[in-house]
């Protein structure tokens, strides 16, 4: 992996992202081919005040008509920031590859697409119809019947087994494999990676292999509920572990510092492991962001660290360093195509010098094959070497174990029998696939060589790579657009959402309240909110989130908690929680937007627009009696 602190991206890197470039980070390209533009970022002081000039200083917004008009704010934006027409490259992806998003706004993603919605049109017709043009495509391509590019198949394997030995892999998986590992910069020298159905079965994998019994403690790093933590938190409990959690401090919802310290710093001189730190960079319900240097301390103190990834911008892995900081875990999960197909995958990438930590576990629930579905994704071509046939196979195993019977030496003689056993589980397993598909037609040739963990047993040799467009989209426009897309974005919404105030209200009471960073331009892209009506009384996230669902516009809802309050926030502790109605200090439920590099300004002009319908006293209530008269079923206020 090559080391990338190169001095003249790493100024651009502290505005990416809060902390200095610890990573390689990618030039950003122009935004059109044929003409070159110097993207020049902007000090903090120019930043914020850019933001604040995009809507009229001072400006606040009582009636959900007095809205300014989508054209006005978006040339305002535009001449206060002239730097955000470069990232307008995004928009003509999104026009040409994406064109269904003009139907839905998708607020609610978090991971990674793999592929475009023209790719997926293109493998149900067999014909590239958003090549060449921005139009949409004739409209029997938007009806079409769903055509998944890949289907999941659970294996039997154990992981610890699977890490070990690798198995047999089929030409679509390793090349989807191959495309992962290069677009989360991760190098196959290093890690060892496994598909696994979701995030929650990454995480109990993990936890089911990670020796408790020894290594105590857990400790999760997470501003809000996750149902992957807390099936490890179970899982880890029936382990041995004794789990803990960070606190975050109010209002920024910042970790900590101090009480973390305290639980990752070594007591004594003993050099044993202590236990695992589940750590993001950055919550995806809040947007808060924490320091790198948080994995180092807990690596320097005798712990593990186990990098939560999905929360991370696309490309922001570029930005992660991972020549200095070496998570031994990473988790990481894809999908099929943005704001159209939630379905996909999670990826648990396994640091190998890690492996030998873990323990056999008595479970693999979990761990999945991919299998390609679509003929016209890929085109087909010949391939280099070949794989062993079944005889082959098992005559090969065959002859591994006779020869360490006889005690002559092989690659594996010095294995245990547990180990020898593992071997044989996981060929089981491989010649089990081999039986049910023939892979070699699923691949498109560019003249790169694919690798796999393990594949020197299997013979595959390989000179194909996966299209995934998704991905591409997203190393074209590349980490520096990006994050001035994201950052700008979600800073305009915020600011925006803060204008709106209640009508006729002396006290100036506003409709929004952010939860965690506001205006900031070391935030991440989610936004934590909730909405509040003339009287000051929180109005239910699951309303406004089935209200705005039924106004084409997805949204999270999410739940704030380990929360940790000063003393002179105490009156205003006890406020919140009466105002959320929930158990005294349980936490804080809460409606949450993510942001993407897909996401334009019309998307978030339209949720400014839907938001301000709740200045109208009487705007839920209009929309129960509507739905009622249209036979549907209504929403209890």
């Amino acid at each position: 992996m090559q080391v990338a602190c190169i001095r003249e991206v790493s100024k651009a890197c502290s505005i990416c992202c809060s902390n200095p470039c610890l990573g390689q980070c990618d030039q950003a390209p122009n935004p059109t081919p044929n003409k070159s533009t110097k993207t020049v970022i902007p000090p903090k002081q120019d930043f914020l005040a850019t933001i604040f000039s995009s809507i009229k200083p001072n400006t606040s917004f009582t009636n959900h008509e007095s809205l300014p008009p989508l054209p006005d704010l978006y040339s305002d934006l535009k001449k206060a920031y002239p730097q955000y027409s470069d990232t307008e490259f995004a928009d003509q992806i999104r026009s040409q590859e994406y064109y269904h998003l003009s139907k839905n706004v998708c607020l609610d993603y978090v991971g990674n697409g793999l592929f475009s919605y023209s790719q997926k049109q293109n493998q149900y017709s067999g014909a590239d119809i958003a090549s060449t043009s921005s139009s949409p495509p004739p409209l029997q391509y938007l009806n079409s019947s769903e055509v998944p590019f890949f289907d999941i198949s659970y294996m039997s394997v154990n992981l610890i087994s699977l890490l070990r030995y690798g198995g047999q892999k089929s030409e679509f998986e390793l090349a989807m494999r191959k495309r992962i590992m290069k677009y989360m910069n991760i190098s196959e020298d290093d890690y060892s990676m496994v598909f696994t159905a979701n995030q929650p079965s990454a995480f109990k994998l993990l936890s089911d292999s990670y020796p408790f019994q020894t290594n105590h403690k857990l400790l999760t790093v997470y501003d809000y509920k996750n149902d992957a933590i807390e099936a490890m938190i179970e899982s880890s409990m029936k382990n041995g572990a004794r789990p803990m959690s960070a606190q975050f401090t109010w209002p920024s919802l910042r970790i900590n510092a101090k009480r973390l310290s305290k639980m990752i710093i070594r007591k004594g001189k003993k050099k044993t492991r202590r236990g695992l730190v589940v750590l993001p960079l950055q919550s995806r319900i809040t947007g808060a962001r924490y320091a790198y240097q948080w994995m180092n301390k807990a690596q320097e103190n005798g712990w593990h660290v186990l990098l939560d990834a999905d929360a991370l911008a696309a490309k922001e892995m570029e930005t992660l360093g991972l020549t200095l900081f070496h998570p031994d875990f990473i988790v990481c999960s894809f999908f099929k195509v943005f704001g159209e197909n939630p379905s996909g995958f999670s990826c648990l990438f396994v640091k190998k010098s890690s492996i030998s930590d873990l323990k056999k576990s008595s479970t693999s629930i979990g761990i999945v094959s991919l299998l390609p579905t679509g003929k016209n994704l890929f085109r087909q071509s010949n391939i280099l070497g070949s794989t062993e046939s079944k005889d082959q196979q098992v005559t090969t195993l065959e002859m591994l174990l006779k020869a360490e019977e006889a005690g002559l030496p092989t690659s594996s003689s010095s294995s245990s029998n547990e180990e020898t056993s593992e071997l044989q589980e996981v060929q089981a397993d491989s010649l089990k696939i081999q039986e049910e598909l023939s892979f070699s037609e699923f691949v498109k040739s560019d003249g790169k060589k694919v690798v796999s963990d393990g594949a020197s047993s299997s013979g595959i040799k390989s000179s194909e790579e996966i299209e995934c467009r998704g991905l591409d989209h997203a190393d074209e426009v590349g980490l520096i657009l990006i994050s001035i897309r994201n950052r700008f974005h979600v800073n305009w919404l915020v600011n925006a959402l803060l204008s709106l105030q209640h009508p006729h209200s002396e006290e100036g009471i506003p409709l929004v309240k952010i939860y965690g960073p506001n205006i900031s331009i070391n935030r991440g892209p989610y936004v934590a909110f909730n909405v509040f009506d003339w009287k000051g009384e929180k109005i239910d996230p699951f309303l406004v989130q089935k209200l705005a669902d039924r106004n084409n516009i997805s949204l999270v809802r999410g739940f704030l908690q380990n929360l940790w309050f000063k003393n002179h926030y105490k009156e205003e502790k006890e406020k919140i929680y009466r105002e959320n109605g929930d158990k005294f200090d349980s936490g804080i439920s809460v409606v949450t937007v993510s942001i993407g590099f897909l996401t334009n300004f019309e998307d978030l002009y339209n949720f400014w627009a839907f938001v301000s319908k709740f200045l109208d006293a009487d705007f839920v209530e209009k929309e129960r009696w509507r739905y009622m008269a249209l036979n549907q079923t209504t929403i209890e206020v």
